[in-house]
């Protein structure tokens, strides 16, 4: 046998580990919801439509395009907070014009036409461009689309407006109790946090929150005092999202190697034991054999469009303003990044891309 065809028959077997996965978290977050009442989600239209859209990519993978399950829209770099360490205020993306509303939606509507299982919303503070999101939202209401917020801009309305369309998953900013998060965020953020909470519990939403994981603050958010007191709060899913030093001399928050095995098994014990589902970002990379990146199981766009291989790593030479995100999936900077995922799979800073910016930056200039 071929150490090609080796090399294809170990990529076929990650992609299914991963796409089982998917239909795993989604099976979770249903049970999740079974056992309340008050929660409404379309979860068993979302989890019919992931078998189908895993079938979509595989049936393009065999015409030789491979589309992620997951994609990563930062659909803005604006934002009403300026938190320490803020990845897009090191990206410097505000200098860049945004995508407008209909390239946006176009966008959108050719990810979920290729078999996109999941679209993550982010920014900046997504929610400054709310009417958008209602309308790629109500487009296509079997897709998920988890929203990465700082919280601050969810009023009585805009938790009314939520509550229409549920297959938006609100995922609020904490950085772990008050101390913690008043520090990064602001004085006074935690107390309006757990209000914006309250107005989702009211409506039935569901919810959850994200925290970056760093050095200093992975016991207390994995800890059993915040994670009761957040569920107490009616949030029901947690994104571990691993610190990553965009900011030079921060390079002491990003995880030990340690923490980061500890963090996987914390979070299998949490999901055994806590009604919510906890996941961790990049992930187990060894178990995917190497960074999930730059296609193999999600991708980024850019707020000007730009098609990277993850939000900490803004390298890409294709740009959704200019061609179709079929053709930029094909781009040959993120095939020569897929090529080696091997190279990819340890990483002591959070991200194996952004640790290894010097080869990642060559392969870009020599595609």
């Amino acid at each position: 046998m071929s150490n090609q065809h080796v090399s294809s028959d170990r990529q076929e077997q990650y992609r299914d580990l991963f796409n089982t996965t998917i239909g795993e978290v989604i099976s979770h977050a249903i049970r999740i919801i079974g056992a309340d009442p008050t929660l409404i989600i379309p979860a068993g239209k979302i989890l019919r439509y992931q078998k189908k859209a895993a079938k979509i990519r595989a049936r393009h993978e065999k015409e030789g395009l491979l589309v992620p399950p997951v994609m990563i829209c930062s659909i803005t770099s604006r934002c009403n907070l300026t938190c320490k360490g803020c990845y897009m205020h090191a990206r410097k993306e505000n200098q860049r014009s945004e995508m407008s509303p209909d390239i946006l939606t176009s966008v959108i509507d050719q990810a979920a036409d290729l078999g996109v299982s999941i679209l993550v919303i982010a920014g900046g503070e997504p929610l400054v461009r709310t009417d958008e999101i209602i309308r790629i939202a109500q487009a296509h209401p079997t897709i998920l689309f988890p929203v990465f917020t700082n919280g601050l801009l969810i009023d009585e309305q805009t938790a009314d407006t939520l509550a229409s369309y549920r297959n938006i998953v609100p995922l609020i900013s904490f950085e772990g109790l008050r101390d913690e998060t008043d520090a990064r965020r602001g004085n006074g953020v935690f107390d309006q946090l757990l209000a914006t909470c309250h107005l989702l519990k009211s409506r039935g939403i569901f919810f959850g929150c994200s925290i970056t994981a760093t050095r200093t603050n992975l016991e207390i958010v994995t800890g059993d005092v915040f994670i009761s007191q957040m569920t107490d709060a009616s949030l029901r899913v947690f994104s571990y999202v691993e610190y990553v030093p965009m900011t030079p001399g921060t390079e002491g928050l990003v995880l030990t190697h340690e923490q980061k095995q500890n963090l996987q098994v914390r979070l299998t014990r949490l999901n055994q034991t806590y009604p919510a589902l906890f996941l961790g970002f990049p992930g187990d990379e060894a178990y995917y054999g190497g960074c999930l990146a730059a296609g193999r199981g999600f991708v980024h766009v850019s707020p000007s469009g730009d098609l990277e291989p993850c939000p900490a790593a803004s390298y890409s030479d294709a740009n959704l303003t200019e061609m179709p995100l079929k053709e930029a999936l094909r781009s040959r900077f993120l095939q020569r990044l897929r090529d080696t995922p091997e190279v990819l799979t340890e990483s002591a800073g959070g991200c194996a891309l952004h640790e290894n910016q010097v080869w990642v930056k060559e392969i870009l200039s020599k595609t």
